[in-house]
């Protein structure tokens, strides 16, 4: 094995300690759906979640580089988050995952439950060309 083929997992475990969270990738993937989204709207999007969930989940993901929290100074004060550059990989890399997931020959067991169906973060919008253009700027 040459020394260029070895892959360092090392790295791995601060992310998926965090990733492997329940909601972790659902506001990964909802800050994603919409480019950038405050807390409230994070709040109906995930619906379900409660306010201390999210706020972890968020310092959590913030702390791994995946999202960036933009302050605004007006009153009232308003808060923004939205995905890194990492954070935008991310989603975009576990896209796939999600589609296999879906299409799986199983049980109906592992099927999508119609609650989530209703929760706007449980679909993907593709957004690839807007954060193609926005890492133009």
């Amino acid at each position: 094995m040459h020394e260029d083929a070895h892959v360092c997992f090392c790295p791995l475990k601060g992310v998926i300690d965090v990733i492997s969270k329940k909601w972790a990738l659902l506001v990964i993937n909802a800050i994603g759906n919409y480019g950038r989204l405050r807390f409230n709207r994070l709040m109906e999007e995930l619906h379900g979640i409660s306010p201390k969930t999210l706020s972890e989940t968020l310092k959590e993901l913030q702390a791994e580089g995946l999202i960036k929290r933009e302050s605004f100074a007006e009153i009232p004060p308003r808060v923004e988050y939205s995905l890194t550059r990492d954070g935008a990989e991310l989603r975009k890399s576990i896209i796939p995952l999600l589609k296999w997931a879906a299409t799986r020959n199983t049980t109906n067991k592992n099927r999508c439950v119609l609650t989530y169906r209703k929760i706007p973060a449980h679909q993907v919008k593709d957004t690839t060309r807007k954060y193609r253009e926005r890492a133009k700027k």
